[in-house]
């Protein structure tokens, strides 16, 4: 299913189109070629110093479903419910150190950031969904994968083609065909002074 964004001024279609939906079809998997392009698109993103903070793991549950499992079990039991039927897991992870000196980087989050914004605007023009979660637990997860302390854990992704909404319990389903919502331009966007609407 699509769930395009219902929006104030004209927009990219990608854009519109990219929504983090929770139905994913378990029967279809992610190619390697569909991964890599993700991967591409998010390396092309801007950063401070060209530093490139951003690091990402990969969980294609069709070609390592026990490394996937595992990244699953890492998950908070709300997001397992409907994650299951996703045959990608991605975790987005930003370095805190600059590359070139090791000094502190306090631009990483936000260079990592534009980066997986990336990948889920080429995801959603390859025809892919993406859902990012903050709900997992990062002591599991940087144990399981034995992840250096240098690094933050940003966000779980999970990603895959749109499934049918009825595969979800009531309340998700509910959440899932809902009419996506955003606030107003004007309570978020200011023009030459603060909080005067553009």
């Amino acid at each position: 299913m699509k769930n395009p964004a219902v929006t104030q001024a004209p927009i990219n279609e990608t854009i519109a189109n990219r929504w983090s939906g929770r139905a994913f079809d378990a029967t279809k998997a992610v190619s390697k070629e569909q991964i890599l392009s993700l991967c591409e698109a998010a390396r092309w993103a801007p950063s401070c110093f060209g530093d490139q903070p951003w690091r990402f793991m990969v969980w294609d549950k069709n070609s390592n479903v026990d490394a996937w499992q595992k990244a699953f079990d890492c998950l908070v039991p709300g997001n397992q419910e409907w994650v299951k039927h996703a045959p990608v897991l991605l975790l987005v992870l930003a370095d805190t150190l600059f590359g070139h000196n090791q000094k502190p980087n306090r631009w990483a989050q936000y260079d990592t950031g534009a980066a997986a914004e990336n990948l889920c605007l080429q995801a959603a023009d390859l025809g892919l969904m993406t859902h990012q979660m903050g709900g997992f637990n990062l002591d599991a997860t940087r144990e399981a994968f034995a992840i250096p302390e240098q690094f933050t854990l940003m966000a779980m992704v999970a990603i895959g083609y749109s499934g049918d909404a009825n595969q979800l319990s009531d309340d998700l389903k509910a959440r899932e065909l809902a009419v996506r919502k955003r606030k107003q331009l004007a309570d978020l966007f200011f023009d030459s002074a603060w909080n005067k609407p553009i």
